[in-house]
């Protein structure tokens, strides 16, 4: 029997065939990349950061959302911390793009094949854009999204980086020390 103060450990990874399309795409690009984290459904949702860390009862700032935005007409990843927003000024100077705008629900479907509160870092009909914020590094592991907002998987910023072809940036608001 368990201490009563024991952390429950995450859910068990689910059988491929048991994962939802959207989530079993995202484990085979997991799996054909050699990554070894296993995409997990969880029993509740995690559409939203908070949602997801209760759900794996981990720090709010150890979720990676995964947010596409729109650099001129290109859609582009944004692999944040759940502890913060994006500031799309201050990342589209550093990024050394135009203006970032969010992607609406149709765009970042059409983008990654994924639903708004689900989206993973891969699975998409083509690679994106991506950054990764510079955050998330302050975690060993982190969870993204698998594909819908039941299914999450993990990974470190490092495997993030290395899946996406990202970009580790700070995507906060500009310091002081930034040139403007």
């Amino acid at each position: 029997m368990e201490p009563e103060h024991a952390t429950p450990a995450p859910p068990a990874p689910p059988s491929a065939s048991a994962l939802p399309a959207r989530s079993a795409e995202v484990a085979r690009a997991l799996a054909a990349a050699g990554v070894p984290g296993q995409v997990r459904r969880l029993d509740r949702s995690a559409r939203t950061a908070a949602e997801a860390a209760e759900a794996l009862r981990c720090d709010i700032g150890a979720i990676a959302n995964s947010l596409v935005f729109l650099s001129g007409d290109e859609p582009v990843l944004v692999l944040t911390s759940g502890r913060h927003r994006v500031d799309t000024t201050a990342l589209a100077a550093r990024w050394g793009r135009p203006e970032l705008r969010r992607a609406t629900p149709e765009q970042v479907r059409e983008a990654t094949g994924q639903a708004i509160g689900g989206v993973a870092p891969v699975g998409h009909p083509r690679p994106l854009p991506t950054v990764v914020d510079e955050a998330l590094t302050g975690h060993a592991r982190i969870w993204a999204a698998a594909g819908t907002p039941h299914t999450v998987f993990p990974t470190t910023a490092g495997e993030l980086l290395w899946l996406t072809g990202g970009r580790l940036l700070p995507v906060g608001p500009r310091a002081a020390s930034e040139p403007a």
